[in-house]
């Protein structure tokens, strides 16, 4: 799959997806919003693919919006982020497949808000993230207001937002705003390992899971209480549990479908 502003390729069952602007720092146009949604789509649909990496070609994981593109189809910046960026980082969040962010160098602006959508994220050491907004006279946005006030509580959030300052990798790491830190040189490689042994776990787990703690960040403890119970009881007797309950008692590892 040929994509102009993004690399896609299928690597055992991880699907490696990478913005692809090098020279500008994978900063965003109207082309790779565009792009990112369809690959996507494509790792959603392709049956083989069983968890997805995303990460960015050379320095940096993605420096933010391209404030020099000249593809803008868009009239002001409320559509460029309702109908540009907003598709896929939707797409992202509702994946049911396990999305993990690998950040190169740096994720600034909404490039920020891709590292954050998704549901894992080993860093590198000299990574960083950066909500640069407050020195131009604009606010943190493509949900980096609810990402970050999620993750770290309000007092951080609000000092993240308006200082300005990077955020470095063993600080995301102390925040909770990344799972692992490593070497630039093996970035892309414990990305892709953590993709492949998740690929091996059960894909309902998985799916359900992320589903369930997704809508866990908007609701009571008896919403969520109730929806376990309900799904639960789908998944009590079907293949994949059975599977790991005769693993189990064979003492092998299980073989999900």
């Amino acid at each position: 799959m040929n994509f102009e502003t993004v690399k896609y390729e299928i690597i055992g069952a991880v699907a490696l997806i990478s913005f692809n602007r090098p020279e500008v720092r994978n900063a965003f146009n109207a082309k790779m919003t565009e792009d990112i949604l369809e690959a996507l789509r494509t790792a959603k649909d392709e049956k083989s693919v069983r968890a997805i990496v995303l990460t960015g070609e050379g320095l940096s994981f993605s420096a933010g919006a391209d404030l020099s593109a000249r593809d803008n189809k868009w009239s002001d910046t409320e559509m460029a982020l309702n109908e540009g960026y907003l598709p896929s980082l939707r797409e992202i969040m509702q994946m049911p497949k396990p999305v993990i962010s690998a950040v190169n160098g740096a994720a600034a602006g909404i490039g920020s808000a891709y590292a954050m959508a998704c549901d894992l994220t080993v860093m590198a050491e000299d990574s960083y993230i950066l909500q640069a907004f407050s020195n131009i006279g604009l606010i943190p946005d493509g949900g980096a207001n609810w990402f970050l006030t999620n993750t770290v509580g309000y007092k951080l959030a609000y000092q993240i937002a308006i200082e300005g300052e990077r955020i470095n990798s063993n600080r995301c790491l102390e925040l909770g705003l990344a799972n692992k830190v490593t070497s630039s040189d093996n970035l892309i490689q414990e990305a892709m390992n953590w993709a492949e042994k998740l690929s091996l776990r059960s894909s309902q787990s998985l799916r359900l899971t992320k589903k369930i703690m997704r809508e866990a960040l908007d609701s009571s403890y008896e919403d969520i209480y109730r929806l376990e119970a309900e799904i639960q009881n789908t998944l009590t007797g079907s293949e994949d549990n059975i599977e790991g309950i005769t693993a189990f008692m064979e003492k092998r590892t299980p073989s999900f479908k």
